[in-house]
């Protein structure tokens, strides 16, 4: 007869299965072209949709590196910074001074506010069609276990990092 342990482990790591496909899910959904050209769309904006997750990050945690920025989307940093330089002839973000030179901080600008403006709002328009069913509870308890989920990947992620 398998122990309490045993089964109590084998549901855990079921669970983990199908959070990490849950997970995997709502990243290709999100990260997808076809959902940017959607948002881009339903904002009723212009905006290369290459440019627009990092639009959308630089005013989510800007001031912010090329590098991080970089590491965020998945993209070489280069390419990043090419792609930025078109945000920035655009006027939808600007370079901060820092006291090192050789560190490049993008921060959103008050037309690049408006447009992400424009953007939650159409976001929003869309996720509250997808709740629509969901109770005010069931909504908290998703934001608040995603939000600790995600808090505690980032202090996994560090303490990994401080090893190295």
């Amino acid at each position: 007869m398998p122990t309490r342990k045993n089964v109590q482990s084998t549901h855990i790591t079921t669970q983990l299965r199908m959070l990490h496909g849950a997970v995997l899910d709502i990243v290709g959904m999100m990260n997808g072209p076809q959902r940017d050209e959607m948002m881009i769309r339903e904002a009723g904006i212009r905006l290369d949709r290459a440019l627009f997750p990092l639009l959308v990050l630089v005013e989510r945690f800007g001031p912010i590196g090329v590098v991080d920025l970089a590491d965020r989307v998945g993209r070489d940093y280069t390419t990043v910074s090419r792609q930025l330089g078109k945000l920035e002839a655009q006027q939808l973000i600007e370079r901060c001074v820092t006291g090192d030179r050789r560190v490049r901080l993008m921060a959103i600008t008050e037309s690049g506010k408006a447009m992400t403006d424009r953007i939650d709002a159409a976001r929003e328009r869309i996720l509250r069609a997808g709740f629509a069913d969901w109770a005010e509870s069931e909504i908290d308890d998703l934001v608040r276990l995603v939000r600790r989920f995600a808090d505690a990947m980032r202090e996994s992620e560090i303490k990994e990092r401080l090893k190295s």
